[in-house]
């Protein structure tokens, strides 16, 4: 027999059975001791597994760290876990020899050819059956692992050859699960009351969520490209489904991306004016290419509901106890009262009874006709609007005021640096030039006619106005920058990805669009 094979065979039976055994050309901890071979080391096993002698080993090329090649022969599990009868021995028994392999993996030496022996394509040269039989005992040492354990080790590269190729797995979201926390980054009750927002396309449950899209709008393009990625949620920045739909067919776009949606099983979420709202939305991170600057929303957002129940609040003194029960009788018949309360009070010297009490819209129209019907309580009622408390640094636009006052020049050159735009489109106010400097700029992503209108600012920030809001400001002296819609949007996605995956505590697989672009452009 060679030498270098004895010499091979030796280091394998040595530390057959020991565990967490480390690769001294590539040291890892604890490598378990089957695994797909990627490196040269990997392929131990497979040249030295014993089979059968009438089946031919299967040889591994090295593969580098990364790679994955597929392995026919490690695929038929009977031939792996076949008994091999070895031929009789030194003691002139035979006996049975079992594939099972220990579980770690040996350290290889490297031989070194003699000179005029076997070159190095050699050292894969199969083993005879009678050296096996010579080598190796006929019965596994009392340190080798259990039967069921061998089984187990066995099963494992099967297991690894069908997960390769995989990207790393995360955990996994239910939609049901999904949705409450992306409602809780941004609640849907900050939206516009004309804006479609939440779950649009809820595939059938139970919907397993492990790759998100993000996207500023949502074509077909993308719709393709969320197809080809296997995502299983589009979070589209812009609701594809606005207008009502009639029907859901595949003559228009819209009803397509439905259509298609469903056939693979992805939901559509999309938060629009929700996150333009909030303090970490899309004005917030506009603001930030104008540089250092102080921001406060132009159109502040309320509290979703009142400190109390009810919208009004309507109180009234009565000076007798018998014509107060009276009212209070009646008061308590309509719906929709909440609150009522009685205090003694002292009116002008005089001791009196104040009834305080909330009530809706509705029910206040009967409670003011219930006690018109005495003047003398109908002047003595107050009737107070119940407002909802304003939120702090949450709602619609921003009013920046720079650190420092910056020439019109310069702030056009940090917005073009901060959306990655080679242009922008320009309206200098009356009586200003680029030279001007800029101190308070009103913002508003997307499209901010409405918001940005009557504004006091030395610049109007947005995507888009109408030609006539143009010509409004640029008469009152307000210079105004246009960007084009999506532009002012789009790149807030590469930040919403980061502190999604932070509120989602990394369970899911967050991706941006490469499909989804401004439609328009200069020519």
């Amino acid at each position: 027999m060679p030498a270098h094979q004895k010499a091979e065979v030796d280091a394998y039976t040595a530390t057959a059975c020991k565990r967490n055994t480390q690769c001294s050309a590539h040291p890892s901890p604890s490598r378990q001791f089957f695994s797909i071979p990627k490196r040269p080391c990997d392929s131990a096993l497979f040249h030295y597994g014993v089979t059968g002698s009438d089946r031919k080993q299967p040889r591994v090329e090295p593969r580098s760290a990364g790679t994955t090649r597929a392995l026919p022969s490690l695929a038929r599990a009977p031939h792996a876990r076949r008994r091999t009868k070895a031929a009789p021995g030194p003691g002139g028994s035979g006996g049975a020899v079992r594939s099972s392999a220990p579980p770690n993996r040996p350290p290889r030496p490297e031989p070194s050819a003699a000179p005029g022996g076997p070159g190095p394509s050699a050292r894969h040269a199969p083993l005879s059956a009678e050296f096996r039989a010579e080598r190796l005992p006929a019965r596994l040492p009392p340190s080798s692992p259990p039967r069921r354990f061998r089984m187990l080790l066995l099963c494992r590269p099967f297991r690894l050859i069908r997960a390769a190729g995989r990207p790393p797995s995360r955990s996994i979201m239910n939609l049901s699960e999904l949705v409450p926390a992306l409602n809780d980054f941004a609640s849907l009750s900050l939206a516009e009351s004309w804006d479609n927002v939440g779950l649009l396309v809820e595939p059938s449950p139970p919907h397993a969520v492990r790759t998100m899209l993000l996207t500023n709008d949502l074509t077909e393009q993308v719709m393709e490209e969320a197809v080809q990625k296997n995502a299983d949620l589009i979070l589209s920045y812009h609701p594809p489904i606005f207008a009502p739909l009639k029907r859901v067919t595949w003559r228009t776009w819209k009803e397509r991306l439905v259509v298609r949606a469903l056939e693979h099983r992805i939901g559509i979420y999309s938060p629009h004016t929700a996150y333009d709202a909030v303090p970490h939305g899309v004005n917030n991170w506009l603001s930030k290419g104008l540089g250092a600057c102080t921001s406060v929303p132009l159109h502040p957002s309320t509290a979703p509901s009142h400190p109390t129940e009810g919208t009004h609040r309507v109180e009234f003194c009565a000076d007798t106890v018998e014509h107060l029960e009276t009212v209070l009788s009646k008061i308590k018949d309509i719906p929709e009262i909440f609150c009522l309360t009685t205090l003694p009070v002292r009116v002008d010297g005089e001791e009196q009874t104040r009834v305080s009490l909330n009530c809706s819209q509705k029910a206040l129209l009967e409670v003011v006709a219930l006690l018109s019907q005495n003047s003398l309580l109908y002047r003595k009622t107050e009737i107070l609007l119940l407002q909802k408390p304003l939120l702090p640094h949450t709602g619609m636009g921003r009013l920046c005021t720079l650190s420092e006052p910056a020439s019109l020049s310069d702030i056009i050159e940090r917005i073009k640096s901060h959306l990655k735009l080679p242009h922008v489109r320009l309206a200098v106010g009356a009586g200003k030039t680029l030279d001007s400097p800029v101190k308070k700029a009103a913002l508003c992503a997307g499209s901010g006619s409405s918001v940005l209108k009557g504004m006091e600012a030395d610049l109007y920030l947005t995507g888009e106005m109408s030609h006539h809001d143009v010509l409004d400001a640029v008469a009152n002296g307000i210079s105004v920058i246009l960007c084009e819609h999506s532009n002012t949007e789009r790149g807030f996605l590469s930040e919403l990805r980061d502190m999604l995956t932070i509120h989602l505590q990394n369970k899911i697989n967050i991706i941006l669009s490469e499909k989804d672009r401004d439609p328009l452009q200069v020519v």
